[in-house]
């Protein structure tokens, strides 16, 4: 009679569906795992090393009036392991990268699949749908839940957002987890969570395409998930605002079959993980570009920040936002191996029509006059300007433009990230780079259209005394995480915080001369502006000369000193050389940094740039020395307080 009893009731639980209760997935190296719990919801919690991080987190989606993930009903699951060599067309880490990792697929019930992949130093999941929808095809999603079940006293470090209008350049916040989610507060991705017991964990997006970004808020439960939802009604504010006056209650309409972003987390013992780590890279899109060659990375000269305003003996000329002024940008340009200019608002009549430049400027005679120096022009335009005139990116490559920095979209819906996509796929078209300003960060786009090189999506030295050391040294272990960063380095005119003083056209930054140095190794991004005028370059020719030899792609990237928020030193390779980069806090430190990575029984030069004896004081003061290595030499560095130590190892 038992025996009945239980073939009947397995029975009926085969008509209903597994019900598994529990699936692991564990990392290749067998130190991190997801285990993942179906109940009433899907569940899953992360370990390292078999300490618990991150328990009961939930995962789901409402589509139309279905809830995914509500009492899930497994009917099939699998695993497999993927191991494939990656060798990004903008490589900003590592020109090859390896990726190994392991896969766990589990399918449910109502036409829906959740993957989840374990690798070394993370984890992530993303959910596919097999879904009819109407006669296009297109479904509603309702809502994506996501929710991260922080314990109270884990640190969180955000980027707040008041709205869905975030343009992602507001400081970082450092609050326990019960103060933060008490507040009811919403903040950006990426989003690093500190667990106080020797684990770090950095969550973000990636795969991103027809589907609004993920912002994280507080709740009763944790951090949830927020959208914009999809625009209905719009209004324009002045010449370069969007906004949504009316949503829908959904937050994308999209293709019913079709794969959802990733969600990842970078899961780490040692902070120079978050450095090293390529998990983006091996989660982004493949690319949609079969010839990459022409995509050519590089360092800009950039006039907007201290406002087109060359003087000197050499400049006899009234400076501004004219053809002789572009003219000297070029030049100098040309003298320091700089492949282009940038040509910011001003260059056009007005803002609304990109096909009339200023008459003032003169752009046709700039194009033939900066092909003669083997120097090409990026031009700024407003996001506005660009979806009114689609067919500029062909008129600007028959003009000889190279590329564009399109600014202020500041919105995060499904429209807008569709915006993006269409805009990098016609620039692509047209062999045009692309630089997003006013943005979202690097959500994976940038794979799969590599022409796209970089996004601002950060608080930059734009913000002059806005921007300061005690924000900027969370860059490399949170924002510069994801991607690229235009974050506009290279000031000549350096203050300590309690003395800054400096305006445009004396532009300024807090921190010492070496540590804008040491920003052009330490930050990412295919292009790299030289934000200063030309005239303190060519005044301070040996810094222009360290500045003008960093490349901006990488053949390997080594993390040797990193402790989020406090300080990181870096060393990277292109070829046979190497360069390093180091930036503190508003502590002052002393280090030792050991050149192990170096070719054994090799001699090498190290021509090396670091703060001067009064740094601490004088921002501008810094020493260059030079001297023979190998890879058993260690290097006293003495940082100042916002300081830096930049150097070049060559053989």
């Amino acid at each position: 009679m038992r025996t009945k009893r239980s073939i009947y009731t397995i029975l009926i639980i085969l008509c209903m569906g597994f019900t598994v209760k529990a699936a692991t997935l564990v990392s290749p190296d067998g130190k991190i795992k997801v285990e993942i719990q179906l109940t009433d919801k899907i569940y899953y919690s992360l370990y390292q090393n078999d300490r618990l991080l991150l328990a009961k987190c939930q995962l789901g989606m409402t589509v139309d009036q279905v809830s995914l993930g509500t009492n899930p009903k497994l009917i099939s699951q699998r695993t497999s392991k993927i191991t494939e060599q990656i060798r990004p067309a903008v490589p900003l880490k590592f020109s090859s990268v390896q990726s190994t990792c392991n896969v766990l697929v589990m399918k449910f019930r109502n036409g829906f699949t959740v993957e989840f992949r374990a690798f070394n130093d993370g984890v992530a999941y993303r959910i596919l749908t097999e879904l009819k929808g109407d006669k296009t095809g297109k479904v509603k999603i309702k809502n994506e839940n996501i929710t991260l079940n922080v314990a109270d006293n884990h640190l969180l470090h955000l980027q707040p957002a008041k709205d869905f209008t975030s343009n992602y350049e507001t400081n970082y916040t450092h609050e326990l987890a019960k103060d933060w989610i008490q507040s009811k507060a919403m903040a950006t991705l990426p989003a690093l969570i500190d667990t106080k017991n020797g684990n770090k964990i950095l969550f973000a997006e990636t795969d991103l395409s027809d589907y609004p970004c993920l912002f994280l808020k507080g709740a009763d439960q944790g951090l949830v998930s927020a959208f914009s939802g999809v625009a209905l009604e719009e209004k324009q504010q002045g010449d370069r605002f969007m906004r949504i006056t009316k949503e829908a209650d959904y937050i994308a309409l999209t293709n019913g079959k079709r794969s959802f972003p990733w969600r990842y987390f970078i899961i780490t013992t040692d902070d120079r993980q978050l450095i090293e780590t390529t998990i983006p890279v091996k989660l982004a899109p493949k690319p949609a570009i079969q010839n990459t060659g022409w995509i050519r990375p590089g360092q800009v000269s950039w006039e907007w920040w201290n406002a087109a305003s060359p003087y000197g003996q050499d400049v006899n000329f009234v400076s501004g936002f004219n053809l002789d002024t572009y003219k000297y940008y070029i030049d100098f340009a040309a003298k320091n191996g700089v492949p282009y200019i940038i040509m910011d608002e001003g260059w056009a009549e007005t803002v609304h029509d990109p096909f009339t430049p200023n008459k003032k400027v003169d752009l046709h005679e700039l194009i033939r006059y900066g092909k003669t120096k083997k120097v090409d022009i990026i031009l700024w335009l407003t996001w506005l300007s660009v979806e009114k005139n689609m067919g500029l990116f062909k008129t600007f490559s028959e003009w000889g433009i190279k590329g564009v920095k399109i600014d202020f979209m500041d919105r995060n819906d499904q429209w807008m990230v569709n915006y993006y996509e269409r805009v990098a796929k016609e620039a692509a078209k047209y062999g045009l780079l692309v630089d997003f300003h006013g943005s979202f960060t690097p959500k994976g786009l940038e794979h799969k259209y590599p022409n796209l090189i970089s996004y601002e999506g950060v608080r930059g030295l734009e913000q002059m005394e806005g921007c300061q050391p005690k924000n900027t040294i969370y860059l490399p272990f949170i924002r510069n995480v994801v991607g690229p960063m235009d974050f506009t380095p290279g000031a000549m005119i350096n203050m300590q915080p309690e003395v800054f003083g400096g305006k445009r056209p004396n532009s300024a930054s807090v921190g010492t001369r070496a540590y804008q140095l040491a920003l052009f190794v330490i930050f990412e991004s295919g292009v790299q502006m030289l934000c200063d005028n030309p005239t303190q370059y060519y005044k301070n020719q040996d810094c222009t000369d360290f500045i003008t030899q960093v490349p901006v792609t990488w053949d390997e990237t080594k993390a040797l000193v990193a402790e989020a928020g406090e300080v990181v030193v870096v060393a990277k390779r292109k070829g046979a050389k190497w360069f390093i980069g180091g930036i503190t806090n508003g502590q002052s430190r002393d280090l030792s940094i050991d050149l192990n990575f170096l070719d054994k029984n090799k001699s090498y030069k190290i021509i090396s740039y670091s703060d001067g004896i009064n740094a601490n004081r004088q921002a501008m003061d810094y020493k260059v020395d030079s001297l023979r290595v190998n890879s058993e030499s260690h290097i006293p560095v003495k940082l100042s307080r916002n300081g830096g130590f930049a150097a070049i190892i060559s053989l």
